[in-house]
């Protein structure tokens, strides 16, 4: 592997082991299915965590064929899920400033 290999299949790592702290924690400490920020906030970690992991999956282990064709669409799909909450919370934030207003 390149050095850039390595240091993107490091990096991801890195955010998959900070993202399962912050869900175990949030877990834990927080009842954050009962609101809807809460679980907001639970899927989004959940959602980058997964995407980081794909590209540790993929870069470690070296998939091909049908698994990683498998792993590409899931990935497409994490992907999607992050526009949506991204949108989600633009409508919640134009959802507030006109409350305030």
């Amino acid at each position: 592997m390149t050095v850039a290999q390595w240091a993107n299949t490091v990096v991801s790592g890195f955010v998959v082991v900070c993202d399962a702290v912050f869900i175990g924690m949030y877990h834990r400490q927080a009842p954050w299915w009962s609101s809807g920020m809460g679980r907001y906030l639970m899927v989004f970690a959940a959602t980058i965590g997964l995407l980081a992991s794909y590209t540790v999956v993929m870069t470690v282990v070296g998939l091909d064929g049908v698994t990683a064709t498998v792993l590409r669409i899931v990935r497409s799909c994490l992907l999607l899920t992050v526009a949506g909450l991204l949108l989600q919370g633009a409508r919640a934030i134009r959802q507030e400033q006109q409350r305030q207003k």
